[in-house]
């Protein structure tokens, strides 16, 4: 579904990415791990259009995207959740999901498209009158996640979505990665430290070290000795 090839950016000479290449196969998830520093979320900006690549090659379901508007590729099907959530934080829990829905001018089904994510993240409809910016660090994920799930993505990129989450929202946010890998109907590229959350949830990995893909392969692979050598701090 999504395939990134030989990726490369730099900024003011310093070379960040070295020819980043993996892929995320159909209806799968992908953890994309690696120490702070490697260059995880700046890759993930490059898939989605908001660092332009020196090189490199992006395609989405086959098609090349590397020269798209970040619009053009949110409209074509890549959703991204970033580190810190980026929801409108005065806009009311029913604003931020309405923006959602209109992401991609689709009107159809809006009922069962809005009580699809309050199936999955109960408290939204609770708080639909109440401001994002009021809402706790675990809410804003559940609100941030369910407004990319609205816009119907092919592929859904999660950058961190435990990071600073109490334990049963974590455990909520891995109850639906599951839900949604198990309706196959999109891809999930996910940027996480945790290993046992990586492990529960992925079908493939990839990590990274100084700007480059180091290992990857199907999440059975991940030993105690690729850990050791690639993640252990």
């Amino acid at each position: 579904m999504l395939t990134v090839s030989d990726l490369n950016f730099s900024i003011g000479g310093s070379q960040i990415l070295r020819g980043v290449t993996f892929d995320v196969p159909d209806h799968s998830v992908l953890c994309l791990m690696g120490r702070n520093g490697v260059g995880k979320t700046t890759t993930l900006k490059g898939i989605v259009g908001l660092q332009a690549a020196d090189s490199g090659s992006i395609t989405l379901d086959s098609t090349e995207i590397i020269s798209w508007r970040p619009d053009q590729r949110a409209c074509n099907g890549i959703a991204y959740v970033p580190q810190g959530r980026d929801i409108f934080p005065h806009l009311t829990v029913a604003e931020n999901l309405e923006i959602g829905m209109k992401a991609q001018n689709k009107s159809t089904k809006r009922k069962e498209k809005l009580d699809r994510v309050y199936t999955l993240f109960p408290i939204l409809k609770e708080f639909l009158p109440r401001k994002g910016g009021n809402l706790s660090g675990g809410q804003q994920q559940q609100l941030a996640i369910a407004r990319a799930l609205l816009t119907e993505p092919k592929v859904l990129i999660l950058d961190e979505p435990t990071e600073g989450i109490q334990p049963n929202i974590i455990d909520q946010i891995g109850e639906t990665i599951k839900m949604l890998r198990a309706e196959k109907t999109m891809s999930i590229l996910l940027v996480e430290q945790y290993l046992d959350f990586c492990k529960e949830l992925a079908d493939f990995f990839a990590i990274m070290d100084r700007g480059n893909v180091v290992a990857r392969g199907p999440v059975a692979e991940l030993t105690d000795e690729v850990v050791k050598t690639h993640l252990t701090v």
